[in-house]
Order: C-alpha cells, then structure tokens, then sequence
C-alpha cells in the first residue's frame, strides 16, 4: 500500500510538471510572435534608416527619408502587430476564409465568390494601384518582412495550425473591397425583398412604406419630410386581411446602427481654426480595426516638402485613413446612397443564359476536400436569383465595376487645403462615404466620396429594379453633392439622409437611418456659438434619451388606461432617466417596448405581402417606420391597425406583456438595467476556440452608457471605432479613442490599451505621447 501510494505520489508530481512544462512552451511559442519593440532590425528595400517609436498606449510614429521608406516601415509594423487580422480581411473580400477555418466558413465564401472580387482586383489591378503601384510593392515587402522577423507565427496560425500566406500587393485592394461588405448592402437583400413585397400593397400602402423621412430630419440641404400623412380607408384597410393575419408571426427589424460626423468652422472658434469631429461606427472587435499611426517624411509635393500626417489606419493598406496633417482633417460616415440595381433578365434562366459566362470559383476548405462554385456572368453583373417565372434577376453593384476602389485617399497626407482635399476625392474610390473636411484656413466641406452609380434618364429604379432594356450603368467619384463653406459654418452627417433634390436623385436612398443622431447633433451645435475640442467631445458622447421622451409619455398614459393583466402598468416603473446611461432602468423599459410596438405595426403594414408571398418569404426593413408609426400610434386609425387585434389598446398591451414577460425571467423588472443589455462583449475572432477564451481574448464585460438612438451610438459589439476631435494645425489640442488596443497579441503591452477610456469617454490626446519604445529598420546590408 505505502508503494502504491509512494508511486501514485510520483506520478501526480510528474503530471504536474509535464503540466508545467506544456504552459512553459506554449507561453514561450505565445511570446514568440510578439512584436519587436526596440533596438535595432534590417529592413531590406530601405533606402535610409527608418525609425519606429511608439508611445504607452502603442501609437506609432514613423520617420523616414520618403513615401516609400515610410509605407515599408508601416507594412512591416502592421504584420507584427496584426497579420491575422490582414490576413482575415483580404479572405472575406476574395471569399477565403474556408482555407483557414474549414467547412464553417463555406456559406460565408459562397456568397462573397458570387462576386469574384481576387479575380476582378487581378484583371483591373494596374489601374487599381496607378502611379501608386510601387508604393504597394514596398509595403507588401514590408509586410513580408515584418511577418519573416517574428521568432515564431502569429498565434492565431499556432492555433489554427496553419501558416500565414505571402501578402500580394493585389491583396491590398481586396482589403478595400471586404470594406465594401462592411459598409454597404453587398446582397442586395433590401432591395430584393422590395422588389417582391411591393406589388403585393395597395398602391398608398407602397407610397406609405417608401417613405424617406419623419419629424427628425436634419439635412444639410433641404427641408425634413415631417411625419406621414396617412392614407384613408378607401386607400388602405388593413382589417381586409384579418382571417390570415391571425396565423402569421412577426418580422424581425434592423437594429439602429450609425458613425457620426460634424464641424465647426474658423468663425466659430476664438483662433479662427476649424474643428472636425468623426467617429466611424463599426462592428467592435479585439483587436480593434484600426492601427494609430504618425507618419513624417519627405515629399516635394507637400506643402513645405514634408508630409506629418496622424491619424487611423487600416492594417492591410498603406497610408492613414481618417486623420490630420497640419493643413486638413477630414474624417467620414458611411452614405446608406443606392450603390445597387436588380435587373430581372427575360433571356436567362436556369437552364439557359445566352447573355452569361459561366465561372468556376474554386474554394480551399481547411481539413477537407476543395469546393466549386459555378457564378454566371452577365453584361449587368452575376445572376444571384431567379424570380418566380424562373428569369434571372442580376445584381449590378459598385463594388463590381473597374474603378470601384483606388488608392486616392493617399493624397490626402499632402493636401494643403480644403480644395486640395476636394481635388483629392475627385481621385478617390473607396465605398461611398460622407467626406468632412476642415482646413487650417478655417474653412469646412461636405462631399459624398466614392463611386456614384451614372443611370441612364428613365432608368433610375423605383424602389424595385432596374429594366432589363437599360444599358448596364456605369460609376463616376467626379463632380459628386458637396457643400462647402456653409453660411451657419456647421457641417454634420450622421447615415441619415443629408441633402434633396436632384443631388438626393443621384444619391438615391439606400436605406437611410431615422435622424435621431443627425438632429440631436444639428441642434447642440447650433446651441453654442464658440467651440473648442472638447465642446465637439461632448457632442460625440451626448446620450440624452431625448427621442424616447414621446414614447415614455405614451407608455405612461398607456399604462394609466391599461386593463387585463396590465403589463403596461408594470412597465411603468418611473419618471424616463435623462440619459441613456448603463444603470437606467425606465430607459430601458420604453426603448424595449417601442421596438415592440413598431414590430406589430411594420408587420401590420406589410400584412398583404407576408399573406401572398407567405410566411417564409423575406420582407423589407422599414428604417423610417418612426415617422410612419408615430402619427399612427397618435390618431390610431382602425384601418391601419395590425389586423392580428381588435384595438390599438390591445396591441400596446401586447407589446408590453412581451417585454414584461421576457425581462421577468431574469428577475425584478426594477433591476433590469440598459447595462445589462447592453455589456460590452468586444473579443477577439478566435475567443471562442479556446479554453478561457472569453476571460483572455476578450475586453472586460462593462456595461455601456449610449445606444443607437443617441449620438453616443453603442451597442455590445458595435459602436464607435474611434473617436477623432482635431483642429489642423492644432493637433497638440485634439483628441482620440480608441476600443480594443493596438496589438493582437494578448500579451502585448498594448493588448486593450486605451480602451478603458473610450468606455469612459475620457479625454485622451490626438497625438503621440512621449515614447516608450525606439525601433530602428536600417537597409539590408547590399
């Protein structure tokens, strides 16, 4: 027994030390692929020393001889700290994520392959890059030699047990393009389930959910719609539908979603310099996706001859994306324009489309065998449906055509001026955008950037598709809607709608947001007369619950009328909190439970579609339902109710026992915080593969202040990607944040740095701090 028990002893100690031993090599290999921070590394293709220094929270700042130099020295930074993420984000733009990920990628990949964007940057990738071409060559070297420099491969590739790929100067653009995905309705789903829901509603009930607008509009140009006049019941009687009604579920809406920006002009401030504002709004990840950078260097086309250029860039493409070089700043939101057509094609149908060419996409599959993927091409784009006479339908999208991405913006490190800028964006091509600008003139500028789609007179489609009669149309970034100098010197876009008219034609309405954000901004702007950084600051994190105030005094009166098992009443806890902070509870109430009343009047106004297409069929988003449903919630019309109840009483009542009943199961409705809806849950893509993935890879789980329908727009893992106050010139002044840290590398000291004050909203400066870290890339030995 005691031998038993001495050899047992022995054996417990010597699993714990092969225990021990497997941590040690697995933090060792961990530690491998940490980025080189100081000293002294060969850089090959140098033409002179480059240095690398970055502060506490890992911005960089690069100094080089030139252009090159510099987007070589950046590429080689961008692979230490974020080659998985690169490498991620060229896969979804070419559809090739199955080669890392195996089969649980394939649906993903089918879809983006419809589009074939490796093939089309391949054809098109001269014109792509342009003069720029060397300057990608050079950061793809980069790239690679940042990659070769790591003791061992990024992590996530350990992981996987896969290697890291090459970076190809095409696989640059395809960075851009899996931007595209990001910021636009790449399948054209909205307008598909346009295409079919609308000819199923009475001709006013059409009109009625087309509508672009409400009370809240706050566009640059023009005058805001106002809420709905609502049609009659000779237009439109919803009760018609009643037997069928009662077996039909609700749909399911988008969530509110949105980026900010806004500017002051020089009149405005007490120096004379005007002051940009942008905070871009994007899935929330750690890493997060963008890289803090300062690049300085020499450039004879510069203004002085030198670029010093900060800002955010995107791992994966050379140059800075949204920041200021002492001249401009300039930052974006995205457009939500009409950057896609559906062209039903009578000739081609599934068995037969004498205007298509078959392509074979052939798909890697990680741990399995490859797949292929048959795409017909047509003059107007890939055949992606069939209708059901068993016609084609195509999709012609912006992101398709030759000339749908280039590297312009680049220009903008040397611009000097707000129309140097303008002349910049007149060369760039990149998913339309809302273009700020403000320069050290004091002068502010609107431009819609990027690709405009150029339809033919009587072509333009009605909120359906396009006819197949229509030559397939081409795309223009020249000439596009701008504002420059505006009299109120105030500048402010927010995804809703910004301006009318024959600009608004051309834009056309992509699924524009309601103009919460937009109005809120609009009107604390033009309540102040002078501005400084961090007034523009407050603005940025303003989350009074203002729009909600109507619906809590409607919830209220509800409830004060309410009978049966008065959910309204329990729902009605209290007085609505002035913010949309993460401990109010009534906020949270109210925002639920008008979510819940506009699911039953959307479903209620689509009724005679989900009746004819039946219950499965895909129905439209409605994003301006709130100046369609506020005047019916108001007069509540019978005969626009949703035929599923007999009252506007019941189907508030119905709402309510839907929010009480979900919300009771966590516990007293008193303790139901906006908190605890919405807690951060920023992670890294691969958290969930390992064990202790959420606890490692992940930034704390804190509960959020803001949400969708103020401009401190936050959601658990969505939100502001950063946030951006700068004057140019006056750059020591201004401000940025940024969620979920410089490196991917959870041992990084930079792993979530700053991201504690971007929850917070603190004020943190634009520029690099005092350094921490001195790299020096010396050109290789000849």
């Amino acid at each position: 027994m005691k031998t038993w028990i001495r050899r047992t002893g022995w054996l417990v100690i010597a699993l714990a030390a092969l225990a021990l031993a497997l941590a040690l090599a697995a933090w060792l290999a961990l530690r491998g692929s940490l980025a080189r921070l100081d000293g002294k590394v060969a850089l090959p293709g140098l033409s002179a020393p480059v240095s690398v220094h970055r502060d506490a929270l890992g911005t960089v700042t690069i100094d080089a001889a030139d252009e090159r130099d510099a987007m070589r020295a950046l590429g080689y930074v961008h692979a230490q700290e974020r080659f998985f993420e690169m490498d991620l984000m060229r896969r979804v733009g070419a559809g090739e994520l199955s080669g890392l990920f195996g089969a649980r990628a394939l649906d993903v990949d089918r879809a983006h392959r419809h589009d074939r964007l490796r093939a089309r940057v391949e054809a098109s990738l001269a014109r792509t890059l342009d003069e720029r071409g060397a300057l990608v060559e050079a950061y793809a070297d980069g790239v690679n030699a940042g990659v070769g420099a790591l003791r061992v491969r990024p992590w996530p590739y350990l992981l996987l047990r896969q290697s890291p790929r090459a970076w190809r100067a095409e696989d640059t653009p395809l960075v851009g393009y899996a931007m595209y995905y990001d910021l636009q309705d790449a399948t054209g789903a909205r307008e598909l389930a346009l295409s079919r829901a609308l000819p199923q509603l009475p001709p006013a009930l059409r009109a009625l959910v087309l509508r672009d607008g409400s009370s809240w509009d706050a566009p640059l140009q023009g005058e805001p719609r106002g809420d709905a006049v609502l049609p009659s019941p000779e237009e439109v009687d919803l009760r018609r539908w009643a037997p069928q009604a009662r077996r039909i579920g609700p749909a399911e809406p988008r969530a509110e979603v949105g980026s900010n920006n806004f500017a002051v002009a020089g009149t405005l401030t007490d120096n004379g310099r005007a002051i940009l504002a942008d905070d871009m709004h994007l899935g929330l990840r750690a890493p997060n996706i963008w890289f803090r950078a300062r690049l300085r260097y020499a450039d004879p086309a510069a203004p002085g001859g030198r670029v010093d250029v900060t800002g955010f860039t995107l791992p994966g493409l050379p140059g800075v994306i949204v920041g200021s070089n002492g001249h401009v700043a300039w930052g974006f939101t995205n457009s939500y324009g009409d950057w896609l057509d559906w062209i039903v094609l009578p000739g081609c149908r599934r068995d037969a489309c004498p205007q298509g060419r078959v392509h074979r996409e052939r798909i890697e599959v990680a741990g399995g065998n490859a797949v292929s993927v048959d795409v017909v091409e047509t003059p107007w784009g890939p055949v992606d449906h069939y209708d059901t006479q068993g016609r084609a339908m195509v999709r012609r999208w912006v992101a398709h055509l030759p000339g749908s991405l280039g590297l312009g913006l680049l220009g903008m490190a040397r611009a000097g001026s707000l129309d140097d800028a303008m002349r910049v964006a007149d060369a760039t091509a990149l998913p339309a955008q809302n273009l700020l600008v403000a320069d050290r003139a004091g002068r502010i500028g609107w431009r819609l950037l990027g690709p405009i789609p150029q339809r033919a007179p009587g072509c333009v489609p009605a909120g359906v598709s396009v006819a197949a009669n229509c030559p397939p149309w081409t795309a223009t970034t020249v000439a596009t809607p701008s504002i420059v100098d505006p009299a109120s010197g105030r500048l402010w876009t927010a995804n809703a709608r910004v301006t009318d008219g024959a600009d608004l034609a051309r834009i056309g309405d992509g699924g524009y947001v309601v103009a919460v954000r937009a109005r809120m901004i609009r009107d604390d702007l033009m309540a102040r007369s002078r501005f400084a950084e961090r007034d523009l600051l407050a603005v940025q994190l303003d989350d009074r619950s203002l729009f909600l105030q109507r619906w809590a005094a409607l919830l209220h009166e509800q409830a004060g009328r309410s009978h049966g098992d008065a959910a309204l009443r329990a729902l009605d806890l209290g007085p609505l909190e002035p913010r949309a902070s993460a401990d109010a509870v009534q906020y949270r109430l109210v925002r639920v439970w008008r979510q819940a009343v506009l699911d039953r009047i959307r479903e209620g106004l689509l009724m005679p579609a989900r009746v004819a297409l039946g219950a499965n069929a895909e129905l439209p988003e409605l994003p301006q339902l709130e100046g369609i449903a506020w005047p019916m919630v108001t007069t509540r019309p019978v005969h626009l109710l949703n035929p599923r109840f007999d009252s506007w009483d019941a189907l508030f009542e119905d709402a309510a026992r839907e929010v009480r009943d979900g919300l009771v199961k966590r516990g007293p409705l008193r303790e139901r915080t906006w908190g605890e809806r919405n807690t951060a849950a920023i992670c890294h893509p691969l958290a969930t593969a390992l064990p202790m993935g959420k606890r490692l890879l992940c930034m704390p789980a804190e509960p959020l202040d803001g949400d969708g329908l103020t401009p401190r727009a936050m959601a658990k893992n969505f939100g502001a990607s950063q946030r951006m106050v700068v004057a140019p010139g006056h750059e020591a002044e201004g401000l940025a944040h940024m969620p979920g840290g410089q490196s991917g590398h959870p041992l990084s000291p930079f792993w979530g740095a700053g991201h504690a004050d971007w929850v917070r909203g603190n004020a943190t400066p634009f520029l690099p701090g005092t350094a921490r870290h001195a790299l020096t890339l010396e050109p290789a030995a000849r």
